[in-house]
């Protein structure tokens, strides 16, 4: 794995850009953090070339003023988990947070989080919407004692008028929305005001923006943008799950939503206002970066985007997240860091999320916890193309587990059952190379990676549900 050996030599140059640039200023206060992050959105984004019919200009615009990762992956396929892990540094295996039915404050200890750890270092932490499981509800379900300012999730009278029926895949509502409606507007509007401030400390700014999560129910105009007869199935083949073990197969669900879409011919409807969703949160994206382009602390001001998750939109037989296939747990990750990226770059190494937590310590300069089991990024947020030798692990309940590489990927179920992948040929993962006697080898040195230890899951949590 990638040690923390490049810390000293990444925050001795990011000081000394600063100090060569002549902004003096920004050497009497660490830098500010603006952390975004996005539920349920895939890897169609623009940068990713995944979906070519997804258009994402500000996420692109945002890619193209740092290192946007092409292989990130998330610790779990499920919100819950995926951000317990994420904002903890803990993995799920060692927590036993596995699934959304277990409260994440039954698994992560207070003051353990990374906005805990920022505000014991000096930052002021503020958010809104979504940035934990079921965060929207402001404090009351964080650790209040974490952050400065946590407001509950602002919404409009019109986006209470959704129909329940709209909480699946459907096109354009009959009810016309329009921007203001729907609570990320309001999000970006909190998070753009406490840009704007003047305070002594730093700040640490998280935006959590809801969509492109479920019901896919925006303003009408996005769906425009993504005409019904224009819409294209993603790569799918008849059988795909014959070669697949029967967890595989059970993550899959193949008589659920996908039987349902086959039935109704409705997958493009589903695509559409998918597509559609994405444009909406994309347009918040940009109302974020307008904010950041004028502010005074632009220059001392890192930028962190992630999604929690992938989403399956009929890829093997399934939708939704919940599974140890690449749709599930590939996800958007951007970095710009003022004096350290540079613009534009790409890294196709292999990460996953528990990287974010130690990699803003390493570049604002606080101890790293003891408790973190995530490696930095900082050797790749300034030479991308290094040398890295790390993997993406991806954990779906109690012993179901993802070994992501720069080629392959490696499932192993509780029953030890398997799957392999190789994506240098087959990105879409049609063919289960488990059983190939030349791919032993590549399992074994693959498995090297899984967890030896694994905290049991906690049944309580789940009969709370």
């Amino acid at each position: 794995m990638q040690s923390h050996s490049t810390r000293l030599p990444t925050i001795l140059l990011f000081f000394i850009v600063l100090a060569c640039t002549g902004i003096g200023n920004l050497l009497a206060k660490q830098p500010n953090i603006l952390f975004i992050a996005v539920d349920d959105l895939n890897h169609w984004v623009g940068y990713t070339g995944r979906n070519t019919q997804c258009k994402t200009p500000n996420i692109d615009r945002l890619a193209a003023m740092g290192v946007s990762f092409t292989n990130a992956h998330c610790a779990a396929p499920a919100c819950g988990p995926s951000r317990a892990a994420l904002w903890s540094g803990i993995r799920p295996h060692s927590s036993g947070c596995y699934l959304n039915a277990d409260n994440w404050k039954n698994h992560i200890a207070e003051g353990l989080n990374l906005n805990a750890h920022l505000k014991k270092h000096g930052y002021y932490t503020a958010a809104m919407g979504k940035t934990y499981h079921s965060s929207s509800g402001g404090l009351k379900n964080v650790y209040a004692s974490e952050w400065d300012t946590y407001p509950p999730t602002r919404r409009s009278k019109n986006a209470g008028r959704i129909p329940r029926k709209y909480e699946g895949y459907h096109e354009p509502l009959e009810l016309d929305l329009q921007d203001e409606d729907l609570p990320d507007w309001h999000t970006v509007d909190f998070c753009i005001d406490q840009m704007k401030q003047e305070r002594e400390k730093p700040f640490f700014v998280a935006c959590g923006l809801i969509k492109p999560h479920l019901p896919w129910a925006v303003p009408r105009k996005y769906y425009e943008r993504y005409p019904r007869n224009t819409i294209q199935l993603p790569p799918h083949k008849a059988g795909d799950l014959d070669d697949i073990p029967t967890p595989g197969i059970k993550m899959a669900g193949p008589e659920k939503d996908h039987a349902k879409f086959q039935k109704s011919g409705r997958w493009k409807d589903a695509i559409q206002s998918y597509l559609a969703t994405i444009a909406y949160v994309d347009m918040n994206i940009g109302r974020l970066l307008d904010a950041y382009d004028v502010s005074p602390e632009r220059d001392n001001t890192i930028i962190v985007l992630w999604g929690d998750h992938g989403w399956h939109l009929g890829e093997k037989q399934h939708w939704r997240k919940f599974t140890l296939w690449e749709e599930a747990t590939r996800s958007p990750l951007i970095w710009v860091v003022p004096g350290i990226t540079k613009a534009g770059e790409i890294c196709q190494r292999p990460v996953d999320f528990l990287s974010i937590y130690p990699t803003l310590c390493d570049l604002i300069d606080v101890p790293l916890p003891n408790h973190l089991e995530g490696n930095s990024l900082a050797a790749l947020l300034e030479k991308p193309d290094c040398h890295w030798d790390g993997v993406a692990l991806t954990t779906h309940g109690h012993r179901n587990h993802a070994i992501r590489d720069g080629q392959f990927r490696y499932i192993r179920y509780a029953d030890l059952s398997e799957e392999l992948y190789d994506h240098t040929t087959d990105p879409y993962e049609f063919t289960n190379l488990a059983n190939d006697e030349t791919m032993i080898a590549t399992k074994r040195r693959l498995a090297a990676f899984l967890p030896k230890n694994e905290t049991p899951p906690k049944t309580m949590s789940r009969k709370k549900k």
